[in-house]
């Protein structure tokens, strides 16, 4: 391996499982020393495991939904480390799928909270830091469902991500700062510790569910979900040096799907 992130200081959101796990795991390989933020407390297993490794790694337990959660993690994370590098911003995932009209008011509200303001938090909370250091790099990880069926309120909340990426690479340039972001399709992944919705399905709601999959695989050229390791590279590449050139911009990961 190499150490591309050897005396940088990195943080993770939503790290505990999945993309951001995984993300984490690789860094940690490659000489980052890891900030890993997220809601549940097996975020400080994976702390654990990767500090026994040998890696620099502290967790944090943060609702990173609101502001105070996010300005109190990155305020933790420059205490720990004493400067922030890279900031990937992996919090979200779809809470329910079904037609628009059959969303709940409180519902769309969810989807929007969880899947952009996260991202929209810690960019806020990260920036001065970063335009003080006159240095960094941001990852935020939207979606190819900004073009998609079944979950209308996500795919706004991605497309809001996707904006709010473009903008603050043209914004923060000037103080040698950029901002991307990858858009993953459809990803294979150990099941949730957390379900995003507890609640058990309806048949109905397993057929609109099973129409998005169906549409997930159709619009990839691949017909196939990606690994971890898929999604996980093409944020590592964006947060690494050798994307020294690459700002403002939305990487799909999705087998050909453009989103």
């Amino acid at each position: 391996m190499t150490a591309r992130f050897a005396n940088k200081v990195m943080i993770i959101t939503g790290a505990a499982q999945g993309i951001g796990r995984r993300v984490a795991e690789k860094a940690a390989a490659e000489g980052a020393s890891l900030f890993l933020i997220d809601l549940a407390d097996y975020v400080q297993d994976l702390a654990q495991e990767l500090t026994n490794q040998g890696a620099p790694a502290l967790a944090f337990q943060a609702n990173l939904e609101t502001w105070e959660g996010a300005q109190t993690a990155m305020q933790a994370a420059l205490e720990a480390y004493g400067r922030i590098d890279i900031l990937v911003n992996n919090v979200g995932g779809t809470i329910w799928a079904k037609p628009f009209e059959h969303y709940e008011p409180e519902q769309i509200s969810k989807e929007i909270q969880r899947s952009l303001f996260p991202t929209l938090w810690c960019c806020r909370a990260v920036l001065p830091q970063m335009v003080k250091q006159q240095q960094g790099a941001i990852v935020n990880v939207s979606s190819v469902a900004t073009r998609g069926l079944m979950r209308v309120p996500y795919g706004a909340a991605k497309a809001g991500v996707n904006g709010l990426t473009v903008n603050l690479a043209y914004e923060y340039a000037r103080h040698g700062i950029r901002v991307n972001a990858t858009a993953p399709g459809g990803t294979e992944a150990p099941p949730r510790l957390t379900p995003r919705n507890q609640q058990e399905q309806t048949e109905e709601e397993k057929l609109w569910y099973q129409e998005l999959i169906d549409q997930t695989l159709q619009h990839s050229f691949m017909h196939r979900y990606g690994t971890l390791d898929e999604q996980a590279e093409p944020i590592l590449f964006l947060a690494s040096d050798a994307a020294n050139y690459i700002t403002g911009t939305i990487l799909p990961v999705a087998g050909g799907d453009l989103g």
